[in-house]
């Protein structure tokens, strides 16, 4: 027996429709899932986008008000991709609403904000997930079993990578996320929050750091109209941009392993440049999301000379199965989110959380706060 689960998106950029493509998708890889989710409504403030969206996906119904969604007896689940400045009114809203919510990182501008949806959340007795992606990587969660297995010893060190060029053009628009009271901070709360999530999911919590930032690209054109992505703005009024391009920080974790956290959203060159490789006392394992599936390992007891292999991740790895049915073959992107929708409607079925949930955007989001500040500082800060 199948049910059907309401859903609504309420933000209608490229990850709202990611969004509803992995709700889509969920009959089709996770056929015995008890839920089924039936897309009620999309929400979306630019004029005509939630009507495009409804008439293209299937929604039943489109608004520009998400207000409406909260009232909407019919919707039961909620996935919130609209701006960052919009995540703590729209998650708390949702949750006192009895609503179910998939929220994207980094939820909210701060660490405060990110506590008041877990707090909203967990006193409305509702599901709560976070688009940490990432991690849902079977590759990535192999390589979490190989190191809690000992088998490349005590982990030494870790280093976490996340370049990229979206912000690359000196024409790109000056959006919200380039502004303090709409975006918070830059590649903080873009990319170094995947990172932050990735490092506690690897190695466990972090005990101090110290960070440093820089604004690359000071000055960027206003767009004339609505933008969605990272579209360019040429010839545009000028504006300054208020948040970082790149950040670098040291970490020291509360194993004593120690760390090398690196993001930056205006590397040329660089088309999401994202991974990590974890040294340990007997041997190591690195990863890269564009070879996604693929890790590399060494291990064993030469330590010195010690060969490198690459494995291919296959069925027994995390998700793998519900997507491919022998090692090599390759997943992308968009079926990491389908794993995270997966897990956000199990989580719902069965009353318990998998996956991501919004304490985790709480440590992320803690670890961002102290890079600002260290930065701020520069000093170390403990947490």
């Amino acid at each position: 027996m199948v049910d059907p689960l309401g859903v609504a998106v309420i933000g209608f950029g490229w990850m709202g429709r990611v969004h509803t493509q992995a709700y889509a998708r969920l009959p089709h890889h996770y056929p015995r899932l008890p839920l089924r989710p039936r897309l009620i409504t999309v929400a979306e403030e630019v004029p005509g986008r939630a009507e495009e969206a409804a008439e293209r996906f299937g929604f039943a119904s489109a608004t520009r008000d998400w207000r409406e969604v909260a009232a909407d007896p019919r919707v039961r689940a909620v996935s919130v991709t609209a701006p960052n400045f919009l995540h703590r009114e729209i998650g708390v809203a949702m949750a006192e609403a009895g609503k179910h919510l998939w929220i994207e990182k980094p939820v909210g501008l701060t660490a405060g904000d990110a506590r008041a949806v877990a707090d909203a959340v967990a006193t409305a007795g509702v599901q709560g997930a976070v688009g940490f992606n990432y991690r849902n990587a079977p590759a990535v969660e192999s390589a979490r079993e190989l190191i809690a297995s000992g088998e490349i010893g005590a982990v030494t060190h870790v280093r976490i990578r996340l370049f990229s060029d979206y912000a690359a053009h000196p024409d790109g628009a000056l959006t919200w996320r380039y502004e303090r009271e709409r975006g918070g901070s830059g590649v903080l709360g873009d990319l170094a929050s995947h990172g932050a999530d990735l490092a506690r999911f690897l190695l466990g919590d972090i005990a101090a750091l110290t960070a440093d930032t820089a604004i690359f690209v000071p000055e960027r054109a206003r767009p004339s109209g609505a933008t969605a992505g990272h579209a360019l703005a040429s010839g545009g009024e000028p504006g300054p941009v208020e948040n970082e391009d790149y950040v670098s920080c040291l970490l020291r974790f509360a194993s004593g392993a120690r760390g090398v956290l690196e993001a930056c959203r205006v590397s040329v060159g660089e088309q999401n440049n994202y991974g990590f490789e974890v040294h340990g006392t007997r041997g190591a394992v690195s990863w890269d999301f564009r070879r996604m599936n693929e890790l590399r390992v060494s291990r064993g007891t030469t330590y010195q000379d010690q060969p490198v292999s690459t494995v291919y991740v296959g069925p027994g790895a995390g998700e793998f199965a519900a997507f491919q049915p022998g090692a090599a073959n390759a997943m992308g992107y968009d079926d990491l989110k389908v794993i995270e929708a997966y897990r956000f409607v199990r989580s719902i079925a069965e009353g318990t959380p998998y996956g991501t949930t919004l304490a985790d955007a709480v440590h992320s989001a803690t670890v961002l706060d102290a890079m600002a500040e260290s930065a701020e500082s520069g000093r170390w800060v403990s947490l």
